[in-house]
């Protein structure tokens, strides 16, 4: 197989059909139906995945939490303004930052949120220039955060979101996550119900997505690209529901590319899910074999991404580059607030 460059993953996107706004109906944004085998696309709504799944199907969503992890704030000395994006708890009250601007953000330098109600104090600089920030309050940090913070919209998205909930799957539980895992903002709890009520089953898993995602791959062999790590959950009673599946001969149906990314990390060589958890680097692109997933619910991808780089693992790239052009002749919406595509 010849070496995939960076370029042979691009295509022109109009810059109107990036999502600004979600839909006022989650489950009623538009699907794009691939088919891996044949290249073939079909035209549906969200609403109708649920014809798309058989009994005896598993699908697999990630229950990760975004935070309010934006901080908007200021130097204590100086009064100039500083932005702190959260990406990863080290500790009780230390966590690995983004701060902007980062020249002015040397150890020692002390930072006010909210006038005071929270104090942050850089104690050093990691890889990537990110900042180690140990952070002092009185109370709860998670409801100081609550009332401080911002959801850290992905920079492509200009517009200010006007309700938080909306950047959130309806099944998040496990607080943690930098950014959505945006597949899943098309499910509602009436379309999960109607999935169940026809013999689906659902495994829940967990994977904080990290600022990562947004990351532009640099090199133009993409085999020298360093994937961001992910921390990853996968229970005792998820790994059960995957295995059982698989073994039954149903299909595994991952919700977004971070579920994608979970399960395949935690599967060993033979296909089986493990339980347990840790982080992963796991880089999925053209040539991967993937060990338990069979069809991926997902979203329209940023060009030259690690994330089209893993849905042209599994549909094949020249498959996955028609599709997208199809969609933007069809004027679908792309991006985080976009449409949705089933690659089955």
């Amino acid at each position: 197989m010849t070496e995939l460059k960076k370029s042979d993953f691009y295509f022109d996107l109009p810059e109107e059909l990036i999502a600004q706004d979600p839909l006022e109906d989650r489950s009623g944004s538009r699907l794009l139906v691939l088919d891996k085998k044949t290249g073939e696309t079909k035209h549906h709504t969200f609403k109708e995945i649920i014809d798309f799944l058989d009994p005896g199907d598993c699908l697999v969503l990630n229950n990760t939490k975004v935070i309010p992890a934006r901080l908007l704030g200021c130097k204590k000395d100086t009064g100039a303004a500083v932005e702190v994006l959260l990406l990863k708890r080290q500790d009780k009250d230390i966590w690995e930052t983004l701060v902007k601007p980062g020249k002015k953000a040397k150890p020692g330098t002390k930072l006010l949120f909210g006038g005071g109600l929270l104090e942050g104090e850089v104690v050093e600089t990691v890889e990537e220039g990110n900042r180690l920030i140990r952070f002092s309050y009185d109370g709860i940090f998670e409801e100081v955060l609550d009332r401080l913070g911002e959801m850290p919209l992905p920079p492509y998205i200009t517009h200010k979101l006007r309700d938080k909930s909306r950047y959130q799957t309806v099944y998040a539980k496990q607080e943690g996550s930098a950014a959505a895992p945006t597949a899943g903002l098309h499910f509602t709890e009436e379309l999960l119900s109607g999935i169940e009520e026809k013999g689906v089953k659902t495994a829940y898993v967990t994977l904080h997505v990290g600022l990562g995602t947004f990351r532009p791959v640099k090199a133009e062999h993409i085999l020298e690209h360093h994937m961001h790590s992910e921390y990853y959950e996968v229970s005792g009673q998820a790994a059960e529901t995957i295995n059982d599946t698989k073994k039954r001969g149903g299909k595994v149906i991952c919700v977004g590319t971070t579920s994608c990314r979970t399960v395949e990390s935690a599967a060993d060589e033979n296909g089986v899910v493990k339980a347990g958890c840790g982080n992963t680097e796991i880089f999925i692109y053209p040539g991967y074999r993937f060990r338990v997933l069979d069809a991926l619910i997902t979203n329209f991808h940023l060009p030259e991404s690690t994330l089209v780089m893993l849905v042209s693992a599994l549909a094949g790239r020249e498959n996955v580059l028609k599709a997208y052009d199809t969609a933007i002749k069809e004027r679908y919406r792309f991006f985080s607030f976009g449409d949705a595509m089933l690659v089955k």
